[in-house]
C-alpha cells in the first residue's frame, strides 16, 4: 500500500467520530423532491453541498437551476492532463417519510443507534454524497492532491423520476465531458459485494376516474350511477392475464430476448431466497412467463402502486364516490421506448371512458433502461479496490430497478459508466432507514483505493 493511500485511510479513521456527527448536518435537510412543499429545503440542501465543495477548493461550484430542482456541480481539475477525468454522480434528494408513526426517531435528525446512522436518506443516497465528500477531503488533507480530475454532479430529483435531468444534460454536454461516469447510487456489503451493471427503464402514471359531481347516496343512486371505483377495478383487472402477462396491446412488441451468456450471468446473481424472505412470501407469481431471475430484471412489468376513492374511515358510509384513482408504474426491458410504452398505457386506460364516467391517464416519468461496463480497465479499477478492502471481488448483478440519469447518459453522452456504492443500509424508502457505520467506513477505504486506481488507468485518447 502506498503512503498516499495509507495517509488518506488513516485520516478517515482518525476523524471517524467527527465525520459521523457532521453527517447529521446533511441529513437534517428534508430534501424530499417528490413533494413541492419541500422545494426550498431541497434547494437549501444543494447550497449546503456547494459550500462543502468550496471549502475543499473545488472550482466552479454551483447549484445549477433546472426546470425543477437544482443539480450540484463542482470540479477539481488539478491532477494534470495525463490523468483521467471522472464525473461523479449521486443524488441528495430523498423519499417521503410516511408513515411517520412507524419511525422510532425523527426522520431528519440523524440518530446513531446500535452502530447505525438512522435517518431518511442516511443510506439512499446521501451516503453517496457524503462518502465522496469525505474521501476527497481525506485525500486532500493527507496528500494535498487528488489522483484524478473530478467533476461532481449531485442530482436533486432522482427520487421523483429525474424529470428535468435530460434537458439538463443536453444543455450542459460540454461541462459534463469526462473519461468516465462513476455512479455512486448503490451500496457495498463487505460480506457479499455486488456491483449493478444494468437496470430497467420506468414509466409512471396516475389514472383518474370521475363520475357524479359529488359523493352520492348509494340507496338513491345505486344501480343508476356507475361507480368510479368499479371502473378503476375493471382497469386494474385488465392489466394482466391469469399468468401475469401484461395485456396492453403492443406491450411486448419490442421485447428483445437476452443471450445465453447474459441469462447465465443473471441467474448467477439472482438471490431468490433472500427476495422471498424480504417479501414474506413462499411463492412467486408468473412462473409460466420466464424464470424468476429474468422476470425480476429484464422482463417488463406493470404494477398498481396505490388506489384511492370513496370512504376510508371506520365503519361504513353508504355512498357512490365522485371519483377514484390509481397510481401505476411500469418497469421496462431493454429496447422498450418509454415514450411509446406510456402512450400504450394511456390509450388502453382511457378506452374505459364512457358516457357515464370520464377516465384520464396523466403520464409522469419516462426513463430508459441503463447499461454499465461489464469488463475493461474502469471496472477492473473498481474490482481491485473492493478486493483489496474486503477480500473478494464484487459479483456483477442486474437490477430490476431504474436509475433514469444513467439511461440518459447512455443515449446522449456515451461515457463508459461503472458504479460504486457507499456502505450498507436497510429500510431504504421505508421508516427507520439506516446506514451501518462500520461498513460505510470500510467503503470509504475502498473508495480511496478506487480513485487511485482510476488515476493509473490514464486518459483515454
Amino acid at each position: 500500500m502506498t503512503d498516499t493511500i495509507q495517509n488518506a485511510i488513516d485520516y478517515l479513521h482518525e476523524t471517524q467520530d467527527k465525520m459521523m456527527e457532521d453527517y447529521k448536518d446533511l441529513l437534517r435537510f428534508p430534501s424530499i423532491s417528490a413533494d413541492p412543499a419541500y422545494a426550498d429545503d431541497v434547494k437549501a440542501c444543494a447550497d449546503w453541498i456547494v459550500g462543502q465543495l468550496e471549502a475543499m477548493s473545488f472550482d466552479n461550484c454551483e447549484a445549477i437551476e433546472t426546470a425543477g430542482l437544482p443539480v450540484v456541480y463542482g470540479e477539481w481539475l488539478k491532477a494534470g492532463a495525463d490523468k483521467p477525468t471522472v464525473l461523479v454522480y449521486a443524488h441528495y434528494d430523498v423519499q417521503p417519510v410516511d408513515p411517520l408513526p412507524l419511525w422510532r426517531s425523527e426522520p431528519f435528525e440523524g440518530v446513531i443507534r446500535d452502530g447505525n446512522m438512522v435517518a431518511r436518506g442516511a443510506s439512499d443516497n446521501k451516503a453517496g454524497v457524503w462518502g465522496n465528500l469525505k474521501v476527497f477531503e481525506a485525500l486532500l488533507r493527507a496528500n494535498g492532491t487528488l489522483p484524478v480530475n473530478v467533476k461532481i454532479m449531485f442530482e436533486g430529483e432522482e427520487e421523483s423520476g429525474s424529470p428535468s435531468i435530460e434537458d439538463f444534460v443536453v444543455a450542459n454536454k460540454e461541462r459534463l465531458q469526462a473519461d468516465l461516469l462513476l455512479n455512486c447510487d448503490g451500496n457495498l456489503k463487505p460480506d457479499d459485494p455486488q456491483l449493478t451493471y444494468a437496470g430497467r427503464g420506468i414509466v409512471s402514471a396516475e389514472v383518474r376516474v370521475t363520475g357524479p359531481s359529488a359523493d352520492i347516496h348509494s340507496g338513491l343512486y345505486g344501480g343508476l350511477v356507475q361507480n368510479p371505483l368499479h371502473v378503476a377495478g375493471q382497469i386494474i383487472a385488465s392489466f394482466h392475464d391469469a399468468d401475469g402477462r401484461v395485456q396492453l396491446p403492443g406491450y411486448y412488441d419490442s421485447l428483445r430476448e437476452v443471450n445465453a451468456a447474459e441469462k447465465e450471468r443473471i441467474a448467477a446473481g439472482f438471490q431468490e431466497g433472500s427476495l422471498k424472505e424480504g417479501a414474506g412470501i413462499e411463492n412467486f407469481w408468473g412462473e409460466s412467463i420466464a424464470p424468476a431471475s429474468e422476470r425480476a430484471t429484464v422482463y417488463p412489468t406493470l404494477d398498481v402502486n396505490g388506489m384511492w376513492g370513496g370512504y376510508q374511515g371506520a365503519g361504513n358510509k353508504t355512498i357512490i364516490p365522485a371519483e377514484a384513482g390509481i397510481k401505476v408504474t411500469m418497469r421496462l426491458a431493454p429496447d422498450q421506448d418509454p415514450r411509446v410504452v406510456s402512450q400504450l398505457l394511456k390509450r388502453h386506460v382511457e378506452s374505459f371512458a364512457s358516457d357515464t364516467v370520464d377516465v384520464s391517464c396523466e403520464i409522469g416519468e419516462e426513463a430508459w433502461y441503463f447499461q454499465l461496463v461489464t469488463e475493461g480497465p474502469w471496472l477492473e479499477a473498481v474490482q481491485s479496490a473492493i478486493e483489496a478492502t474486503v477480500g473478494s471481488r464484487a459479483q456483477l448483478v442486474r437490477t430490476g430497478g431504474s436509475i433514469p440519469i444513467l439511461g440518459v447518459f447512455n443515449r446522449l453522452i456515451g461515457l463508459p459508466i461503472t458504479g460504486f456504492g457507499y456502505g450498507d443500509g436497510e429500510g431504504i424508502h421505508s421508516p427507520n432507514e439506516y446506514l451501518k457505520i462500520d461498513t460505510f467506513v470500510k467503503s470509504l477505504e475502498a473508495a480511496v483505493r478506487l480513485y487511485h486506481n482510476f488515476g493509473e488507468v490514464g486518459s483515454l485518447p
